[in-house]
């Protein structure tokens, strides 16, 4: 069944009281894709708020605003269109900021100063999004640059965050070795609550460490704080293009072939243009990004959420419903992770992301035409450098890109001999 048929099978009707019957794994799998996506990733929204110069009311508006826009947009989507279309935040995209803001903070440029231009690099993230939309040459662009490259350039983002977990197991043993216990049994018997079970034991591990104790600071109710974006050519470089790109190719160009592995054939160019349209307007709140979610996709869109693909779009409307909620949440959840240990919160967040490490550096080396290249974009994005102002990620793109041009000019230049 192709996804119009779906579409005309569903068009203009809700779901009636028969229809209605059985379809509790539904709302669950909506529950479980909700949960599961905020829980796994919130850690590295905060961590990477923080990193770039976010105070605690300031990250707390960030993952409310995130939680909120990504709900809405979920449920406005998949409700046009009944499909399964789940919406998530850029968690590459946040661990973007996390390297950008330990980048800075080498070179002398950390802390609050980087928060305004971070936040003008959002806006335009956004903007290039929507354009993204409307252009479908600037679509095929994208898809042009060879998925090991990205891949790369991403396993180079997110891998300095990793290695923080082997860190945290030695310096705060008490803390994180019983969160990385708790990640290792649950790995390899309920993978999807792994790291969000980590992240609590993480937690009563500090409610009952007396040296953390009495550290909350500031409110517990949901709040939006409204702050200028500057908009500085060197910022926009560093951030605002890797994060675009890092958005579309691990997020929104793998959900999309989530959601045709199933099936469907989402509208691609309206919801580039809607969470492009979003994360330019939430940017002055602290929202980094928000774009077809990649992982959770498939909590929803799976013969697991439904046996009917026309009633799969429930899943993912629950799933909206319920990210709307846990964003009322995000103050709370933010003072409870900033009265953690900074080492803590992002050792567990690269639990989170061995996963996405282990696919980005699969996909970067196992074509061995493109192994040198993606190797030199990866050193080169983990490396952490800053130059003329322009962060590791801009310039591991750079160089990756650079060496597989002049490689395929050399064997261009052997096969015309």
């Amino acid at each position: 069944m192709t996804v119009e048929q779906v579409g005309e099978a569903v068009a203009g009707g809700g779901v009636s009281s028969d229809e209605s019957a059985g379809l509790g794994p539904t709302f669950g799998a909506g529950v479980v894709t909700a949960l599961v996506g905020f829980t796994s990733s919130f850690a590295v929204v905060i961590a990477g708020l923080r990193a770039i110069g976010a105070t605690e009311r300031q990250a707390a508006s960030g993952l409310l605003v995130l939680s909120v826009s990504m709900g809405v947009a979920g449920i406005v989507f998949s409700v046009r269109h009944r499909m399964p279309i789940s919406i998530a935040w850029s968690t590459p995209g946040a661990a973007l900021l996390v390297s950008v803001g330990a980048g800075r903070a080498h070179s002398g440029h950390g802390g609050a100063t980087g928060y305004r231009e971070a936040l003008g690099a959002f806006a335009v993230a956004g903007l290039l999004t929507l354009i993204t939309g409307f252009s479908r040459t600037l679509t095929r662009w994208i898809a042009t640059i060879p998925a090991p490259i990205s891949a790369a350039m991403l396993a180079g983002v997110i891998a300095p965050i990793c290695l923080e977990s082997a860190q945290a197991a030695v310096r705060l043993p008490r803390l994180a070795l019983p969160a990385l216990a708790v990640w290792v049994v649950l790995g390899r018997f309920a993978k999807r609550w792994a790291v969000p079970a980590s992240l609590a034991t993480a937690f009563i591990g500090l409610a009952l460490d007396p040296s953390t104790r009495g550290h909350l600071t500031g409110g517990l109710l949901p709040t939006l704080t409204a702050t200028a974006p500057r908009f500085d050519i060197g910022t926009l470089i560093s951030l605002a293009l890797p994060l675009y790109l890092v958005t579309m190719a691990s997020q929104n160009l793998a959900g999309i072939a989530v959601m045709r592995g199933y099936g469907y054939e989402p509208p691609i160019r309206e919801v580039l243009m809607g969470t492009g349209a979003a994360t330019t307007l939430g940017a002055p709140f602290g929202g980094l990004a928000i774009n077809f979610a990649a992982i959770t996709a498939a909590l929803a869109a799976s013969p697991d959420a439904h046996r009917d693909p026309r009633r799969r779009w429930i899943a993912a409307t629950t799933a909206g419903a319920l990210y709307v909620v846990l964003g009322l949440g995000a103050a709370a959840a933010t003072a409870l992770l900033i009265a953690a240990p900074p080492l803590l919160i992002e050792g567990v967040a690269g639990l989170a992301l061995l996963p996405a490490l282990g696919g980005a550096l699969t996909t970067a080396l196992t074509d061995t035409r493109y192994r040198e290249p993606a190797a030199a974009a990866f050193v080169t994005t983990a490396s952490g450098i800053t130059v003329a102002g322009i962060g590791a990620a801009f310039w591991g793109l750079l160089v990756g890109l650079a060496l597989l041009a002049t490689s395929q000019f050399r064997s261009h230049q052997v096969n015309n001999t």
